[in-house]
């Protein structure tokens, strides 16, 4: 693997106030003097989040219409970075120690460090069962609404170290939520933990109950849960692990009976995102649940995935957008995706890159504070998987010889993951010919990642442009690159 890695009066006079108090503005952001290190991955060639130069800005007051240019403007700001990661599943887990010990520490290093690898500070896992296990599971025995038999020694074989091993690789800290596939199949209308159903209305309570317990068993085992959604994609059913709610339904389950749950417990800190599934119902879903001011007070967030093509919608970026703009108040999560058929005949295929940066791009400009992957890790069949829904990964493990294949969706992730700290603003950032793809944040350092992406077959050669400072550079035909101004 190569990885180079009166009102008016009033205000002036405080204004004047504060400015003899010996307070100082900050200064407006100035590329004068400053260089471009130029970060790249690129289709046909060698480089992979490969250092390829540094560039140095000169004076340029009126970009023209003949030039392609993309404009950044630093004193623009929108939403703050939380976090760029992956879910760790059950799938995960098992296939990470079935290798040898060094295969392990790579992985890890190559996620998790932020020197030698993309810096991973964000996470996700999964509330019993999911389709990336090996089995069905529950915590509690057939019948047990008051939880007594809560148990999580399912986890504690593999998943359970395995978070503590990342949480260690990041460097003590990783942003987790998490997210049910199903509540016990007894409670659920269907009698049946796969195959959608619903929750009856009389284990309402009992569930809400069950976050607590996860939330409290998996604290106690020293992995912080920051975070969680109330299902994992509440319109699908499934051949695996699923529960429907309607719109109507997961604002009544939050404002009766989950939020004031977590409230009781002293959870109320912990971020509540509802959807977490497709973009293309995310409006009328957000709208229900949103309005409703009962149950609105509970909500941090809005989840979303990605898998709305399956249906023909598209991407639906717009749709999110509408969200942020419509509950500004409200933050927007990426929750999951991933490349779905597996083929270990196309792990070198372009397009599971390029769709990542084309969804991440879009995602944040839409106004998206966090974005998680699916499976950090899967092995050479793209599983485990006990319904046989097997899938890519950024990194694949063959656990008979123990192959580690990093897919380039691992670069492109990387790209923002190592680049877009957490606490970084998002800046404006456009781009003058729709053939680029871009978005720039400024770190807390005050360094700003711009990633500019060429997804078509025709080099590029552009001006990145701040405030009258410019520099020359080029987007290759299938290449992703961060500029990093410093």
């Amino acid at each position: 693997m190569k990885r180079s890695f009166t009102a008016g009066c009033v205000i002036a006079a405080t204004s004047m106030l504060m400015l003899s108090a010996g307070a100082q503005q900050k200064a407006p952001f100035s590329a004068k003097g400053k260089s471009v290190r130029v970060y790249l991955t690129e289709k046909g060639t060698d480089n992979r989040l490969t250092e390829a130069g540094t560039l140095t800005f000169s004076s340029k007051p009126q970009p023209v219409e003949t030039e392609v240019a993309v404009f950044v403007d630093p004193s623009k700001t929108f939403q703050t970075m939380l976090g760029i990661g992956g879910a760790l599943t059950d799938a995960s887990a098992e296939t990470f120690y079935k290798l040898p010990k060094d295969k392990q520490q790579e992985i890890l290093t190559a996620y998790y460090s932020k020197t030698k690898g993309i810096g991973y500070t964000f996470g996700r896992t999964n509330i019993q069962s999911c389709d990336f296990s090996s089995d069905s599971y529950s915590y509690v025995k057939n019948g047990d609404k008051d939880l007594k038999t809560f148990d999580i020694s399912h986890d504690k074989k593999y998943r359970i170290p395995f978070i503590k091993e990342a949480i260690a690789a990041a460097g003590g800290k990783l942003t987790m939520f998490v997210s049910p596939w199903s509540p016990p199949g007894w409670m659920k209308t269907n009698n049946d933990v796969l195959h959608g159903g619903h929750l009856k209305k009389e284990d309402y309570q009992s569930w809400a109950n069950f976050y607590v317990k996860f939330i409290n068993a998996y604290q106690k085992a020293g992995i912080p849960v920051w975070g969680l959604t109330v299902q994992n994609e509440p319109m699908a059913t499934q051949t695996w692990e699923s529960c429907i709610y309607t719109a109507d339904e997961e604002r009544d389950f939050v404002k009766g009976y989950l939020g004031p749950t977590l409230q009781k417990a002293g959870m109320s800190n912990k971020k509540l995102m509802v959807w977490d599934h497709n973009r293309d119902l995310m409006y009328q879903r957000a709208s229900t649940i949103l309005e409703d001011p009962a149950a609105a007070k509970y909500v941090w967030g809005v989840g979303y995935h990605w898998y709305e093509t399956w249906t023909g919608a598209g991407m639906n970026f717009a749709n999110e957008q509408l969200v942020h703009q419509a509950f500004p108040s409200k933050n927007l999560v990426f929750t999951e995706g991933c490349a779905e058929r597996f083929d270990p005949n196309k792990m070198d295929d372009w397009s599971l890159g390029e769709k990542y940066g084309y969804s991440m791009i879009n995602d944040f400009n839409a106004g998206t504070v966090a974005w998680t992957d699916w499976n950090v890790l899967l092995d050479e069949k793209g599983g485990p998987n006990h319904v046989g829904n097997f899938c890519f990964a950024p990194v694949h493990a063959d656990t008979k010889t123990g192959k580690i294949t990093y897919t380039n969706s691992y670069y492109y992730i990387g790209h923002f993951s190592k680049f877009i700290k957490p606490g970084a603003k998002r800046i404006a950032c456009s781009a003058s010919r729709d053939k680029l793809l871009t978005t720039a944040y400024q770190n807390p350092d005050g360094k700003i990642a711009v990633v500019v992406m060429n997804k078509g077959d025709e080099k590029i050669d552009y001006f990145l442009w701040i405030k009258g400072q410019a520099t020359k550079v080029t987007s290759n035909p299938h290449s992703i690159e961060t500029l990093l101004v410093e």
